[in-house]
Formats: structure tokens, sequence, C-alpha cells
């Protein structure tokens, strides 16, 4: 048996004996269903667009036109992606009591297109926007028309600008940060997909008391974990979900 199978083998024993976990997942989760990785040094957007250029509170309020028609149109090609193996997986987890929550930085919903149900989107999503004066939601769908129609920046019937429900740099994270963070401080946490290089997101994982890495490359948090897997999510989610389904046959 490989070496990389045996470590496996020995995480599926860790996951299941810890149960049930809180997941963190990052872009690299959803790299596998066509989702560019921000930060990617060879395929990340960031080499393209420098994100506090485009993507920031203070471009929303002060250039409206280089947000909308460059950062909108950026966000919107997520609108199209399906959920991947990874994805399906974890909900699947969740259903059978190994997973309790996802905490993920992504803004694509899904997970929530997957079936999870308890998931704290602490970037925010793209299923909503809302005005900044009146504070009215309305679909992104309706967003998406007013600028295509021409209408930049976009405007509510009250006069206020509308915005995405995404978080921007410079924006307050929501309330699912702070409720991630209690939960992460008393559940074992599996990382997945995540450079741990964004803050204040990378705190969470500083918190686990125990913890497992899933990631492509390394992170700054490997030495913290009790097991480190480098690799694609949806590859390794199958191999440990095979596993762990196999221990549960056994009790």
């Amino acid at each position: 048996m490989m070496l990389q199978e045996i470590k496996k083998k020995a995480i599926a024993e860790y996951f299941w004996m810890n149960r049930p976990w809180v997941i963190l997942t990052g872009a690299g989760i959803s790299t596998e269903s066509g989702i560019p990785d921000f930060r990617s040094p060879h395929t990340g957007l960031w080499k393209q667009y420098d994100p506090m250029e485009i993507l920031s509170t203070d471009v929303l309020f002060n250039k409206p036109e280089l947000f909308y028609q460059i950062g909108f149109s950026i966000l919107m090609k997520f609108k199209h992606a399906q959920p991947n193996q990874a994805h399906c997986i974890l909900a699947s987890w969740e259903s059978r009591g190994l997973v309790k929550a996802i905490i993920t930085q992504n803004i694509d919903s899904l997970h929530i297109d997957a079936g999870s149900k308890k998931v704290l989107e602490i970037h925010g999503h793209l299923r909503t926007a809302h005005c900044m004066k009146c504070l009215r939601t309305v679909s992104i769908e309706k967003l998406e028309s007013l600028v295509n129609g021409g209408q930049i920046p976009p405007h509510c019937s009250c006069g206020g600008i509308i915005r995405p429900d995404v978080v921007l740099f410079g924006d307050m994270l929501p309330s699912s940060f702070e409720e991630a963070i209690k939960m992460v401080q008393n559940s074992p946490l599996l990382v997945i997909g995540s450079s741990l290089q964004v803050s204040p997101a990378n705190l969470i994982p500083s918190l686990a008391k125990k913890l497992i890495i899933v990631n492509l490359d390394e992170t700054p948090f490997d030495n913290r974990a009790a097991f480190v897997l480098h690799g694609k999510a949806g590859m390794l989610l199958n191999f440990l979900d095979e596993e762990v389904k196999k221990i549960a046959e056994r009790v």
C-alpha cells in the first residue's frame, strides 16, 4: 500500500472519531466547477486585475462605472457554475451527521446548490442585491438587467444605488463571521481549498483545537494541522468518503 493511501486511511479514522466537523472552504473547492482561483500564481484573476482597484467599496462609491463594467462582470461569471463532486460529498456528510456546518469564503452558492443546509457565507453571495439607501432587497438578476440596460450605477426606485450582496474590500464582514468564530472554537475543523492567506478569514484555523487541511498547495497553517493532504479537492474527498463509509459499515 502506498504511503499516501495509508495516510488517507489514517485521516479517515481521525475524521470519523472526531465527528461532527466544521468545514472551511475557499476558492480551491470551486476550481473544478470552472471558477478561476483569484489568487493562483498562474491562473489567479488578480494577475489581471488589482482587487483593490476593481472590487472595493472605494471604487463602488467613487468610480461606479469601473465597478459595474469590470468588477461586476467578473462576479457574474460565477453565476453559471454547477456544484462539483467535492460540494456534493460535503452535502452528503452533513446529511449523515459527519459535518455540522460549512464556513465558506466563496460567493458562488455552490454549497447551497449541492444541498448543504448550514452554510455560513462569510464573504456574502451572488443571489441577491440591495439598495444602500432604503435597504430593499432585489434579485441579482434584477441588478444584472439594470446594468446590462446601461443604468450605471443602477438605482432603486427610491433613488439609492443598488449593490450586490457580496463583501467587497473595505466592507465589514457579516454576522455569519462571528458565528463561524464561535462555532470553530468548539469543533474540529477541516479546511478545503483555501490558501489561508486572506485576513480575517485566516483567523479561523488558528482557533481550532483539531485541524485537517486539504489543499492543492502548502498553507501557512500546515504545521498546525494533525493531517495535511495536497491535491485536488474532489479526488481527495472522494477517497476519504469511501474510507469513511467502510469505517461506518464496521461499527
